[in-house]
C-alpha cells in the first residue's frame, strides 16, 4: 500500500476488478479531438507548474511541481451525459503519476475526472472547493489491466446521470455514484505526487452521446 497526496487530500490505494467493455457506435459521437490542427481551441498554457499545450499531432500535459495537477478543456463547451475516450502515453517522467479524463467541468471546484498512473493504479474523483476527493471509496484502486510505463492506455470515462464508469483498455475497472454535478464540459487532465516531471500525450479524444 502507498500513501501520496492529490490536491492537498491524502488518499489510500487498496486492490481493485475489472469488468467487459462496451463500444458505442461511431454514430453517436458528438465532439472528437485528433490534435492535427488548434480549431477546437484547447487551453494552450505554459508556466513554471508546467504546460497545458498542443504537442507533434497531439496534446500534452507535463508538470514541473511536486503534488500538482493541471487539466484542459475544449473551449466552453457544455454536455450533460457523455461517454469520453483517449488514448495516454507518458511522454517522459515518473510512472507515480496520475492521468485522465474530465466530465461535467464547470469550474476550477467543480468536476469530476477519472485517473490511472504509469505505475498501475487507477481513481474516479470530484474536484470541489475543499480539493480533490475519491468518489464513492476511502482508496484508490490497483489493477493489471493498466499497462505500466511508457506504453499507451486507452481510456474511457462515463458519466451518465449519477452512474461514473471507468473503463482502461477496454475494461471496466471501476463504477462509483455521485449526483452533484450534471452538466459541464469535458477535458484532460495529469498531475505528479512526490516526484516532479509528469508528461503525457493524449490522442484521439472522442466524446459520444451514451
Amino acid at each position: 500500500m502507498r500513501i501520496f497526496v492529490v490536491s492537498l487530500i491524502l488518499i489510500l490505494v487498496s486492490q481493485g476488478c475489472v469488468f467487459p467493455f462496451t463500444q458505442p457506435t461511431s454514430n453517436d459521437v458528438i465532439f472528437y479531438d485528433y490534435f492535427s490542427d488548434k480549431s477546437n481551441n484547447w487551453d494552450q498554457v505554459t508556466d513554471s507548474s508546467g504546460t497545458t499545450d498542443y504537442y507533434n499531432d497531439a496534446y500534452r500535459i507535463s508538470i514541473n511541481v511536486t503534488n500538482y495537477d493541471a487539466w484542459a478543456n475544449p473551449g466552453n463547451k457544455s454536455f450533460t451525459d457523455t461517454s469520453t475516450e483517449v488514448d495516454a502515453t507518458k511522454n517522459s517522467g515518473p510512472d507515480d503519476n496520475d492521468f485522465g479524463i474530465v466530465c461535467r467541468y464547470t469550474d476550477t471546484n467543480q468536476f469530476y475526472y477519472a485517473i490511472i498512473s504509469s505505475d498501475g493504479y487507477y481513481a474516479i474523483m470530484k474536484m470541489t472547493s475543499d480539493g480533490a476527493k475519491p468518489v464513492g471509496e476511502d482508496s484508490m484502486l490497483e489493477s493489471e489491466k493498466i499497462i505500466q510505463g511508457t506504453n499507451t492506455n486507452h481510456l474511457r470515462f462515463d458519466c451518465i446521470g449519477s452512474t461514473l464508469t471507468l473503463y482502461v483498455n477496454r475494461y471496466m475497472v471501476d463504477q462509483q455514484k455521485d449526483a452533484d454535478y450534471t452538466s459541464g464540459n469535458v477535458g484532460l487532465i495529469a498531475g505528479t505526487f512526490d516526484t516532479v516531471g509528469t508528461d503525457i500525450l493524449f490522442d484521439n479524444f472522442i466524446v459520444y452521446k451514451p
